[in-house]
């Protein structure tokens, strides 16, 4: 059996192996060690070999509780193969022949107690070459797409590629941009990775196929051909062929088994979708809070009400592909808007969704060959609440709705399902009980002799006293099977077509034909029984998963509804307006709101501002203001409130016209890649410099704090030349909304056309500030540093000796000058006489200024570092 373990598992050496022995799967060796470390797993053995270091270790998890060792695993980065049992036991002659039946990874996972209900667990292959494709593949759902890249941008591609956020990719092709992208998806998206290379060079076009149809021979053709058919490939580049077919190639090799349910291949074109990078996504929160990066706290949360599985993973894509097309988002708006005002129906249709179960995923593993009559019964049930929620569609005026009222009833899928199996089948498929009475007479006729199996002994049991005429009964064991048992003091006088089976002590045990024909029957009719149920389970299975098309089709048209009623319940409770849809480029939003802010904060009143920006006199907004008084906040709502219009929801608003963007750009917050050795200066500038070479005039930027990670004058010059650029028609002339403490910018609005400053107000009263929150033009008077730092906490001795030292700097002092009296004032020494005054006529260069820093200046107190700051400043002033 060993022998047979190591065979297999040399076929599967990055894999774990779970070797199925009975009601089992064991593991040995290195494997048996890794999950013992991973799974908290008691370690053992049963060789016999004399020095323990030399035995084989081993351990093992229960069959019917595999799922929950084999999650924990996966969510750890390993892969497991699933090995089986290929024959039955009790007929098999010898060792029991085993096989790998599937090879589980993060990105093939079928089972829903291993998968997130509200997102897609995609499985991608990258080829990366002159041209690169990504292949994007949802083995739950049976969603499959494929994005084209004419010019291997790398850094679309990472965009491409944190939007579908994959749990598992395989990456082949050039080596540099190859391992570029691996660490893009290992550090940024968690993802498991391998490069293949030798899967994709089998599919390139250089090599085994021409790019002209029909693209080789029938030996030779790519695996994408042959799934999907030539014509659904027509219009795919070669980068995109070999992409496609050495994911097909993966799944096939890991999975083994049928995967028709990826029915069609899609192609994510350019330009339908916003595309968003990873930095855009965090900062604005659109699908994990920027602290935890759990769901609450962000806009995902704020607008999803979905009540099924397929809406939640739907609402979740849309939130991140934001549409770029006016009349993709209209058709989407008009649907929320109807069911904004129609709030009887809205509620109808909700309830009616609440009885939909996962359809996608349960036709999924129903194609896949993994599920159970559970999972029959949960597809006939949302089958049979379709209707339902047709009736309240049905009066509904906009195209989205009335099409969904249209879709396919599956009614005949359902009656398959309902007539076959019991309402409330066992969880195994494997022990039977779950097919209806009456639906097959081989079934029926098994089960009358189980169930009557009492009775027809107790009557063979009458028959044969009232033959014998003595006192017998009749027994069983798991050895002999059923027996009559009778008094040894009457044992000799028996009939004779008795056969003694066992003597006892005080009884003789006997059997008859008729007994044992009984009991080859009730024995074997239990297994039979099992055997004919599943056997037409796999029936049913095989002729449900022939209408999967049909099935995805109209669990799409469910999850649309549900998103739109979604969409349409969070604009109303939050009180939403809807949104103008223009092509003019003018973001004019009035009385605007922070979607994520305004529900986080209830308690306290949330303060709506005005947002204008156009391509012209009004597309820069320099924001200054006082720390915490909103400036982040003001200019992510404004961004926020932009993408949700273009997702086709409501926005929080009195109203708004938003001209469609091609991108939202963020650079918010301070932090390091210390990993890469990127400081949080490099890290600002990286992304700085990644908005300045992707973004175009209909683009939207959200800039914050440009250069502060530096000095004051590097900082200051970097943030003015961002602006200047971001300013200028001619290099850039993107709608912007620029934050700053560096007051100095404000003077650009006199020097460049489009420039407006804009401040956030706040009231100082004696040392307290308060924050108004309201935006005004202008630029800002104050940042109130020190109070913030005040009402922060900062100790009030520190808070007294800033407010000193910003009264000496905003004199132009430098140095401690005696002002704070809480510290020893000591003398200040004569000069050396290595430094003798007279040898430099300070008066000729300013000096006087100087040499009263200098004068006032104890030398004995300064730090090494205060000494070379002090010299740095001087200097200057020189």
């Amino acid at each position: 059996m060993l022998k047979q373990y190591i065979e297999i598992k040399e076929r599967n050496p990055d894999s774990i192996l779970f070797f199925r022995l009975g009601d089992f799967y064991e593991m040995f060796g290195d494997d048996a060690r890794t999950a013992s470390r991973e799974l908290d797993l008691v370690l053992t053995t049963r060789d016999k070999a004399e020095d323990p270091n030399d035995r084989t270790p081993m351990c093992g998890v229960p069959y019917h509780a595999y799922e929950a060792y084999v999650a924990r695993l996966i969510a750890k980065g390993y892969k497991v193969a699933i090995c089986e049992q290929m024959e039955d036991p009790a007929t098999a002659k010898g060792l029991v022949d085993r096989d790998v039946v599937r090879v589980v990874t993060p990105g093939t996972l079928m089972e829903s107690s291993m998968l997130d209900e509200s997102k897609s667990n995609y499985l991608c292959a990258v080829y990366f070459d002159e041209t690169s494709a990504i292949c994007f593949a949802d083995l739950s759902t049976g969603d499959i797409s494929v994005t084209e890249f004419p010019i291997s941008d790398i850094r679309h591609m990472e965009n491409e590629l944190s939007s579908f956020s994959p749990a598992e990719a395989i990456l082949g092709g050039m080596p540099e941009g190859v391992m570029r992208l691996k660490e893009h998806l290992t550090a940024r998206l968690d993802c498991l990775v391998q490069v293949d290379n030798e899967r994709f060079n089998t599919w390139n076009a250089e090599g085994r196929f021409s790019c002209v149809p029909p693209y080789g021979t029938q030996e030779n053709r790519p695996p994408v051909f042959d799934h999907f058919g030539p014509e659904a490939c027509a219009e795919l580049d070669p980068a995109a062929i070999c992409a496609a077919s050495a994911l097909l190639s993966y799944i096939t090799e890991t999975q083994k088994t049928n995967m028709s349910h990826l029915r069609t291949i899609r192609r994510n074109l350019s330009g339908s979708c916003m595309e968003l990078d990873i930095n855009t996504m965090r900062n604005l929160e659109l699908a994990g809070s920027l602290r935890s990066g759990e769901r609450k706290g962000s806009l995902l949360w704020v607008l999803d009400k979905t009540k099924t599985p397929m809406g939640r993973r739907l609402i979740r894509n849309w939130v991140l592909r934001p549409l770029l097309h006016s009349g993709l988002i209209k058709r989407r708006q008009t649907a929320v808007f109807e069911l904004v005002n129609a709030t009887v129906a809205r509620g109808e249709v909700s309830v009616a969704l609440r009885s939909i179960s996962d359809i996608e995923r349960l036709i999924g593993k129903i194609v896949y060959g993994n599920a159970v009559c559970r999972d029959m019964k949960a597809l006939s049930s949302s089958i049979n609440a379709l209707p339902e929620l047709a009736v309240q569609l049905a009066p509904m005026k906009c195209t989205a709705l009335r099409e969904a009222a249209g879709m396919d009833m599956l009614s005949d899928i359902a009656e398959m399902i309902d007539v076959s199996i019991k309402d409330d089948p066992p969880f195994s498929v494997r022990e039977g009980g779950f097919i209806n009475d009456g639906f097959d007479q081989e079934v029926d006729n098994l089960r009358y002799l189980l169930e009557n199996s009492t009775a027809m002994l107790t009557s063979i049991e009458s028959k044969e006293r009232e033959r014998v005429r003595k006192k017998l009964k009749i027994g069983y064991n798991k050895v002999f099977g059923y027996y009559i048992e009778i008094p040894r003091s009457v044992s000799d006088d028996v009939p004779d077509d008795y056969i003694r089976k066992q003597t006892l002590a005080n009884c003789e045990r006997f059997i008859t034909q008729e007994l044992k024909e009984l009991e080859t029957e009730l024995l074997s009719a239990k297994d039979s029984l099992a055997e004919l149920e599943f056997r037409l389970f796999e029936e049913l299975r095989i002729k449900i998963a022939a209408e999967v098309e049909r099935v995805q089709a109209t669990a799409k048209k469910v999850a649309e509804v549900d998103v739109f009623c979604s969409l349409a319940e969070a604009a109303v409770v939050n009180n939403y307006c809807m949104p103008d849809i223009e092509v003019s480029g003018v973001v004019d939003i009035r009385d605007g709101r922070h979607p994520i802010v305004e529900i986080m904060q209830q308690g306290s009143l949330f303060v709506p501002n005005d947002t204008f920006l156009d391509g012209d006199a009004s597309r820069m907004a320099i924001i200054t203001g006082p720390n915490m008084a909103g400036k982040s906040t003001y200019m992510r709502q404004s961004a926020l409130i932009v993408l949700m219009a273009q997702i086709g929801s409501f926005v929080p608003a009195k109203s708004a016209r938003i001209g469609i963007v091609d991108r939202v750009f963020t650079r918010i917050g301070a932090s390091d890649d210390l990993s890469a050795g990127k400081s949080t200066f490099m890290v600002e500038m990286t992304e700085v410099a990644d908005i300045l070479k992707n973004a175009t005039s209909s683009s939207l930027l959200i800039l914050d704090e440009i250069g502060r990670g530096t000095s004051t004058y590097d900082g200051m010059s970097v943030a003015r030349a961002v602006l200047e650029h971001c300013a200028d028609k001619r290099k850039l002339g993107a709608k912007t909304m620029f934050a700053t403490h560096y007051h100095e910018l404000t003077e650009l609005e006199q020097y460049i056309d489009g420039v407006k400053n804009f401040n956030i107000t706040a009231k100082k009263r004696g040392d307290d500030i308060i924050f108004l929150r309201k935006i005004v033009p202008g630029g800002a008077d104050d940042s109130y540093g020190i109070e913030v730092a005040g009402l922060a906490g900062v100790p009030d001795t520190v808070i007294k000796r800033a407010k000193a030292v910003l009264k000496m700097l905003e004199e132009g002092k430098r140095g401690d000058g005696g002002s704070a009296s809480f510290l020893p004032k000591k003398e200040a020494e004569p000069p050396s006489p290595r430094f003798p005054l007279d040898q430099l006529s300070l008066a000729d260069m300013g000096g006087s200024e100087i040499a009263s820093i200098l004068s006032t200046t104890d030398l004995n107190t300064l730090t090494p570092l205060e000494a070379l700051n002090l010299l740095y400043e001087l200097k200057k002033k020189l």
